[in-house]
């Protein structure tokens, strides 16, 4: 990778390079103190995210200026070797004495460990000791960047350069990255985790709307111990699949399987079924998806989806308005093993839907299906006797839905600590005081723009303590 990067390794593991500062001109920016001549440094540009607003006092015993409110636009974070000149050494008596330089370094890690990855760059810029436990490699098995880091590919090369020092090409404590909202993360970013971070597991890159399918590609096949995957806004994203040079590496019987359990494939607009049908095909061990706002999936997709991947847990389709109760009928085949499954906005659905998932999947926790027009009383009935351990309903904006049906809730679901009612224009006082007066552990209740009295709210409050009542009744508090 040195090569590559344009650096090379010293005997005594300082690093030289020939990158230039690259300082956007319309920021301000707060640049370290003078290093020494012999001590290179490369920059990234940082923008500090919403806990680095509030300035770090006690620093080294003194409120650092350069994190105070005038921060207006970026600062410069250095990945550079170790402060060798005694202008950056703490070496004065006074300042070893602030309470800061007394602590012990397992004490001192601890802190560090709280700091976001840009702020921890800069902690190892005030002393040679806090250089070196800045590098801790406990501390670096996180990368958390800031939303809006204007050179995150940059940024993202320093770093794993960085973390390669000692175990040349390859970064083998780094398991997490979080680069989410990101917008000008591009495909080099992960072509450089995908060859040096081998121990990914968790990355998470939403909103990152200019990464293409090969580069998730290269990030799925280079990296075997990914679990975690978020590319919710992702548009150009269709798939997941292994490259075709890591399938051919692999044997017939494991040259398919991507061990991704967790995928969130949120507002990836672009998915179809065909690319669903992949994904299923590839990563058999999924437990968790969200699919939320792919408009162009069917029940055709889903079929495939619960044929490879059996194993899910928590599924989401909501705003999937080509989704049916056949759909439906295919994701009931889960059986006792669904717990989460939100349908929210999906107009086709009915009673029929849920009366396939109620008779099936008896393990349910979550419902979600607000805005499921079609849904009345019967379809609460078949859930409510079916799925007694429901913890959380949303059937928001379904004006089918009555007092009849609350109260079949209410006399089986005892466990019921959240539900959403709002805009069920048919929902009145009666059923209120029945669901107050049996579900005792509820601790949400969501009443907004339903024709109830003040008095109903206030029986819900008394039965019910430690609820908290959204509303859209002035007179109560």
């Amino acid at each position: 990778m040195g090569a590559q990067n344009g650096k090379q390794y010293g005997s005594e593991g300082k690093i030289s390079s020939s990158v230039s500062s690259d300082v956007s001109s319309g920021g301000t920016d707060h640049t370290p103190e003078k290093t020494p001549k012999d001590a290179c440094t490369e920059e990234v540009i940082l923008t500090p995210s919403s806990d680095s607003q509030s300035p770090l006092t006690s620093l080294n015993g003194r409120t650092s200026s350069n994190y105070s409110s005038s921060v207006t636009a970026e600062t410069v974070a250095l990945v550079h070797s170790p402060p060798d000149s005694p202008k950056t050494h703490i070496g004065s008596d006074k300042e070893h004495r602030t309470p800061i330089n007394r602590l012990p370094d397992h004490v001192l890690l601890q802190i560090f460990a709280c700091l976001p990855t840009d702020q921890l760059c800069r902690c190892a810029r005030v002393c040679r000791r806090w250089y070196d436990l800045a590098w801790d490699p406990r501390l670096w098995r996180t990368i958390r960047l800031p939303g809006e880091l204007l050179h995150i590919d940059r940024a993202l090369r320093v770093l794993t350069s960085r973390l390669c020092q000692d175990t040349p090409n390859v970064c083998l404590m780094l398991e997490t990255v979080v680069v989410s909202c990101c917008r000008r993360l591009t495909d080099r970013s992960l072509y450089t985790l995908a060859q040096y971070c081998p121990e990914l597991r968790r990355l998470e890159m939403a909103g990152c709307y200019n990464i293409s399918n090969e580069a998730v590609f290269e990030v799925v096949s280079r990296c075997p111990n990914l679990e975690h995957l978020d590319i919710s806004g992702c548009s150009k994203v269709t798939c997941i699949s292994l490259t075709r040079e890591a399938s051919l590496k692999l044997s017939p019987a494991h040259g398919r399987q991507i061990s991704i359990r967790y995928l969130d494939m949120t507002d990836c607009f672009a998915l179809e079924d065909e690319g669903l049908h992949t994904i299923a095909a590839h990563c058999t061990q999924l437990t968790h998806l969200y699919l939320r706002r792919c408009a162009r999936l069917t029940d055709e997709g889903l079929r495939c989806l619960v044929l490879y991947c059996p194993g899910v847990r928590e599924l989401s389709v909501s705003d999937c308005r080509f989704v049916s109760d056949f759909g439906l009928r295919e994701i009931a085949k889960l059986e006792a093993r669904l717990r989460y499954l939100s349908v929210a906005h999906c107009s086709r659905i009915t009673d029929v839907g849920l009366r396939y998932i109620a008779k099936y999947c008896g393990q349910l926790r979550y419902v979600n299906a607000r805005g499921c027009e079609g849904l009345t009383d019967h379809g609460l009935e078949y859930l409510a006797k079916s799925c007694p351990r429901l913890k959380s309903l949303d059937v928001g904006k379904c004006p089918l839905v009555s007092d009849a049906g609350l109260e079949l809730l209410a006399l089986h679901c005892f466990h019921l600590k959240r539900l959403s009612l709002k805009a069920c224009e048919s929902i009145t006082d009666r059923g209120l005081r029945v669901l107050a007066a049996n579900c005792f552990d509820l601790q949400l209740l969501n009443v907004q723009d339903c024709d109830v009295s003040l008095g109903a709210l206030r029986f819900v409050k008394r039965h019910c303590k430690r609820c908290i009542i959204e509303h859209t009744n002035p007179a109560f508090f």
